[in-house]
């Protein structure tokens, strides 16, 4: 497996570390100065998507064969055991629309569905940090995702899945980074918040935010449960205001043409 410090060597370049954030995690956080343009964190009106009606479209082994780079889309990423396959399917009240599995890293392709039509997507990344997988194919997998980050249009956002009892690895910071180097506005979903008691969940969710403190430009964060359904309600408005940021309601509406 290739070691933490050599992934961050290898990325390294792609951010100049104007500001050093200290993590209650006692890692060394690094980010850019804050954006200038960025989205605000508030949820604001937007569309109403039927979440529910979300269908696969393809999947896709490079961003060369992705659809066409239009519409907007979401990316789903996160640590392979972090339960992002089972949060996609909770968010769509769909099974088995992504496909878990028990072995990390074992999907290794962008899984695109669309939400109605083909114009709003949510895309499932490969789940990063896996271990049991050769070197040439991580390698391969971090250039694919730099390429999708940095030079997908359509991308509005990213949702980035972190286990609660687990937040802000190395693996998660690098993605971070990634985030913020192209200007990408980051949701954070800490799943699997059951496995803590309530009280515990929400101190946990106040120190990540405490530590993303330089970062609320352009990072937000929730609490996640897939076995308990919860937080589904906060998820749908993120995305809602990155996919369709608009006043008007689409979900379920009367298409009859008016006469």
């Amino acid at each position: 497996m290739q070691c933490v410090s050599c992934m961050m060597k290898t990325m390294a370049g792609l951010l100049p570390h104007r500001r050093t954030l200290m993590l209650h995690f006692h890692l060394p956080f690094y980010r850019k100065s804050p954006m200038s343009e960025q989205q605000p964190t508030s949820i604001t009106p937007s569309m109403t998507l039927a979440y529910q009606h979300t269908r696969f479209i393809m999947s896709a082994p490079t961003l060369a064969h992705c659809p066409a780079d239009t519409g907007a889309e979401v990316a789903f990423a996160g640590r392979s055991n972090a339960g992002k396959s089972s949060a996609i399917n909770t968010l769509t009240r769909q099974k088995a629309l992504a496909r878990t599995s028990k072995t990390p890293g074992r999907t290794q392709l962008i899984n695109l569905f669309a939400v109605g039509d083909d114009d709003h997507r949510i895309v499932d990344l490969p789940g990063y940090g896996f271990a049991k997988v050769p070197e040439e194919v991580k390698r391969k997998w971090q250039h694919h995702l730099s390429e999708y980050l940095h030079g997908r249009q359509s991308l509005r956002g990213i949702v980035l899945m972190m286990d609660i009892r687990h937040p802000l690895t190395e693996f998660d910071q690098q993605m971070l980074a990634w985030a913020d180097e192209a200007d990408m506005p980051v949701h954070i979903l800490l799943t699997k918040s059951d496995k803590l008691k309530r009280g515990a969940a929400k101190n946990e969710l106040l120190r990540v935010r405490r530590a993303l403190h330089e970062w609320e430009d352009m990072v937000t964060v929730q609490l996640f449960s897939s076995h308990t359904k919860s937080g589904i309600d906060e998820l749908e408005k993120r995305l809602n205001q990155w996919l369709c940021p608009t006043s008007t309601t689409i979900d379920d509406q009367d298409t009859t043409p008016a006469s």
